[in-house]
């Protein structure tokens, strides 16, 4: 395992951030760190990176304590924080070289070269940070991360303020990374979850509510919403009766929209009421599950 956390508890003050968290995340996989604000996201990855320590229980990164073995632990890291840290009047070449050289990296101006060509700062790298645009200091901030070459590599809300082409770049970006690092990312960007994530960890007031793969969690925790309509009247009484079903809304006319939280395909249960009661279905249209109905369900 690449990150192994076990019973880990943050107490500020009277006030539990973290309570009791435990997960592990694989080598290889790219894993969204979710929750409402004040949830303990960046509490957790503070801990990971070995800014600050926990109050109680351990985690370990490749292996390394991060109580006993900080150095090491830092060593195999790449940290991208929120509120990205950049010396604005540094030149974009020199400000890696400067953090590459803190690393003691190897062949220090070729590993520069490779960070520009791989984060697309080729064409901004001659310029201060300072007049760079916020997709672009977010490249300098992936970057600086990647420039020891780390095997985990943690990211907080790291695309946050960018326009649609920059948020595809750098989702782009983040997904090739996942190919041959291990990835944790914190968002509120459902869509990107859906998009480069393929395990979502739910984090809730402290405590982990949902740890799974994506696909499964959309599966298994979103309700079915069905929109039908039917070519003659019925009733929301009669409709109740339909197995699974939980809710039911007029929508207008005979349209009617069907709520369902069975695991059950509930679809064949309502073209066989429409037989049962002489109806004709003339549309049926089934919602796609999305990350974003997952989050609000575990969450409120």
């Amino acid at each position: 395992m690449s990150i192994e956390v076990n019973q880990i508890t943050k107490n500020y003050g009277i006030q539990k951030a973290l309570n009791d968290v435990s997960f592990d995340v694989g080598s290889n996989e790219i894993v969204g760190f979710l929750g409402p604000n004040g949830a303990g996201k960046s509490t957790m990855m503070k801990i990971l990176t070995c800014y600050i320590p926990p109050t109680s229980g351990n985690a370990k990164v490749c292996g390394f304590d991060i109580a006993t073995q900080s150095l090491e632990v830092r060593s195999q890291i790449g940290y991208l924080p929120e509120h990205n840290p950049l010396y604005l009047d540094m030149y974009v070449k020199e400000f890696l070289e400067f953090v590459g050289g803190i690393h003691k990296v190897k062949n220090l101006k070729g590993r520069v070269a490779d960070m520009i060509n791989i984060t697309g700062l080729g064409v901004e790298q001659n310029k201060k940070i300072g007049a760079l645009s916020k997709g672009y200091r977010q490249r300098v901030g992936i970057a600086q991360a990647m420039i020891h070459d780390p095997k985990v590599l943690i990211m907080d809300e790291p695309t946050t303020g960018l326009d649609p082409n920059q948020l595809e770049e750098i989702r782009a970006l983040i997904k090739s990374l996942g190919k041959q690092k291990t990835v944790m990312l914190s968002t509120h960007i459902m869509q990107e979850v859906e998009a480069i994530c393929n395990k979502v960890i739910i984090i809730n007031k402290g405590v982990i509510v949902a740890n799974d793969e994506t696909k499964n969690l959309q599966r298994n925790v979103t309700k079915q919403i069905i929109t039908v309509e039917f070519d003659k009247i019925t009733n929301s009484d009669r409709l109740k009766t339909i197995a699974g079903i939980d809710g039911v809304k007029h929508l207008q006319g005979n349209t009617w929209q069907l709520i369902s939280s069975s695991k059950e395909d509930v679809r064949k249960g309502i073209f066989n009421f429409a037989v049962a009661n002489e109806l004709g279905v003339l549309t049926l249209n089934k919602e796609e599950q999305r990350m974003e109905d997952v989050f609000k369900e575990l969450t409120r």
